[in-house]
């Protein structure tokens, strides 16, 4: 299995109506400190997949904007929204609310 591909499998994960962050998604995914390589690792998704992408925000709440003008972070709101997620003022999603926690096995 990829790097690319464990990152997949957690982002998998991720429940409708949660989020969570390129830092976890990598920590999560045994590569602590390659936060950047998951955001890498979305962007190459290739077309049909089935990998919730728009669940994946920065250490802020943040949507991180793509720097090709592709407009991927107004669907990404948009999804985001649909699933019930709300950003606050600022735009940033509370992720003291919406964050994604995971369960330990073994816990």
């Amino acid at each position: 299995m990829t790097r690319y591909d464990r990152f997949y499998a957690v982002v998998r994960r991720i429940p409708r109506g949660r989020v969570a962050t390129y830092g976890q998604i990598a920590v999560l995914a045994g590569t602590p400190g390659h936060a950047r390589q998951v955001g890498y690792a979305l962007a190459a998704l290739p077309a049909g997949h089935r990998v919730p992408w728009q669940r994946v925000v920065n250490a802020q709440g943040r949507i991180s904007l793509r720097g090709d003008g592709s407009g991927y972070d107004i669907l990404q709101r948009v999804m985001l929204k649909r699933e019930g997620v709300r950003f606050g003022k600022t735009g940033a999603i509370p992720l003291a609310e919406f964050q994604w926690r995971p369960r330990i096995r073994g816990r």
